[in-house]
Formats: C-alpha cells, structure tokens, sequence
C-alpha cells in the first residue's frame, strides 16, 4: 500500500447492524462517539440501521424494517379514508 495516501483517521472501525447485532469490522475514517469491545479489543463503533446482513436484497427474505414507525403514521394519517 502506497504511504500517505490515507487519511489520518483511516482506522479499524467495528460497524453494528441494530436490526439483528451482526458486528463488523472494516477500516474506515467514519466519525464514532462509542465505543465497543470486540475479541478483547476496543473499536469505535458505527450504529447502522440496516447493512448487508439484514437488507432483503443480499439476504433474500424480505422482512419488514420499520425503526421510525412509518407504517403507524401512515395508516394514521389515511385512517379518515377507510369507509
């Protein structure tokens, strides 16, 4: 690999599917306030709504991810409609 060519903060990263905890690592230079131990060893951590282990295309299934309650508001906000 090339030398100074990276930028400084080109780290180990650990990255955190929260819909299923799968745990990854990879060299980033992503900003993280956390923390997390993986294999006795510290990383900054990554919180990730969904990543390659969850996402329907690279998994297959299709299974509904709704963190912010969009389907809630949805049939709330069309609720009035139904006959």
């Amino acid at each position: 690999m090339k030398q100074g060519i990276h930028p400084e903060n080109y780290r180990l990263v650990a990255f955190k599917d929260m819909s299923n905890e799968d745990v990854f690592i990879t060299k980033s230079t992503a900003s993280a306030k956390e923390k997390i131990e993986v294999d006795g060893i510290e990383y900054p951590l990554v919180k990730l709504e969904i990543s390659r282990t969850s996402h329907p295309f690279y998994t297959g299934k299709s299974k509904l991810v709704d963190t912010a309650g969009r389907i809630d508001k949805f049939k709330n906000k069309y609720d009035k409609f139904k006959k």
